[in-house]
């Protein structure tokens, strides 16, 4: 066991916490909340975990060390994400996740996941637009707006909106990143704008991606987008048509039905009702 971590190692674990949460990508933080007996680590020790695979720190043993790494790894594949979960480690190498399964005298190593906050990416500012950036605020995503059109891309119209960008999509996703914590929606007013936007999206890691229309008009931009060379495995992942079918009608209820998509697909969850998954009445 190594003595505690210095002061120059713990500032780069916060600054790269940091970065993660304003964008830069996801870093795992384990941190020995109990060193075991006898003792494996000391409490408090810590190591973050880059999705590169790159590690700055040490828990001060080396099955901790791979344990928590190998944790890592799946936490940054997972979905929907687990955001903090505790590790179980014995002397002898075995790991678990699950305190039933821990014995006495492991140690315990707490593993959290940072990254930024989801974002809503939405292409079109007309009606539809609008009422997903208001249910989506509402919801906690960071909303961004693009739309070539000035009367409908403006802080006015969106006072809700961390971005608005009044351009033609090449042009407003040169200035977009996009990682897994974007979620786009395209509701523009036609098939041009989606089809370009959709160019410039994906194969670019966004976490969804859905194309407002209905089926024979998404199947037309789905076949030009495979006709040009688009790997059909990241065609075959745009969401189109969009949402869940909820018999939506009015803009606010088309909202409500993509972000309940959308809700679905982050938490893993079905979309069945509840009432459904009730045990029978005796």
């Amino acid at each position: 066991m190594i003595a505690r971590m210095d002061a120059e190692t713990r500032s780069h674990i916060l600054e790269a916490v940091e970065a993660a949460l304003a964008g830069a990508g996801a870093v795992a933080v384990a941190t020995v909340t109990e060193g075991g007996t006898p003792a494996l680590a000391e409490a408090g020790e810590k190591m973050l975990v880059r999705a590169s695979g790159d590690v700055v720190g040490t828990l001060g043993d080396a099955a901790l060390d791979e344990a928590a790494s190998s944790a890592a790894r799946e936490a940054f594949q997972a979905r929907p994400r687990i955001r903090m979960e505790t590790i179980y480690l014995g002397r002898d190498g075995r790991t678990v996740t699950r305190r039933s399964q821990a014995q006495p005298g492991d140690a315990q190593v707490m593993l959290q996941l940072f990254e930024a906050p989801v974002r809503l990416v939405i292409v079109g500012g007309g009606h539809v637009g609008l009422a997903l950036a208001e249910l989506g605020e509402a919801l906690g995503y960071g909303i961004t707006v693009i739309d070539d059109r000035p009367e409908f891309a403006n802080r006015e119209r969106f006072p809700m909106a961390e971005h608005v960008v009044v351009e033609e999509p090449a042009e407003a996703f040169a200035q977009v990143a996009l990682d897994e914590s974007a979620y786009v929606v395209l509701v523009s007013r036609g098939h041009r704008v989606d089809e370009e936007a959709l160019r410039q999206v994906v194969g670019r890691g966004a976490a969804y991606v859905g194309m407002i229309g209905s089926r024979r008009r998404t199947a037309t931009v789905l076949r030009h987008m495979l006709e040009e060379g688009v790997d059909p495995a990241s065609v075959g992942q745009i969401s189109t048509p969009i949402g869940l079918d909820i018999g939506a009608e009015t803009p606010e209820e088309i909202a409500v039905s993509i972000l309940a998509e959308i809700t679905m697909l982050r938490r893993g969850a079905t979309g069945r009702r509840m009432v459904e998954r009730r045990d029978p009445l005796e």
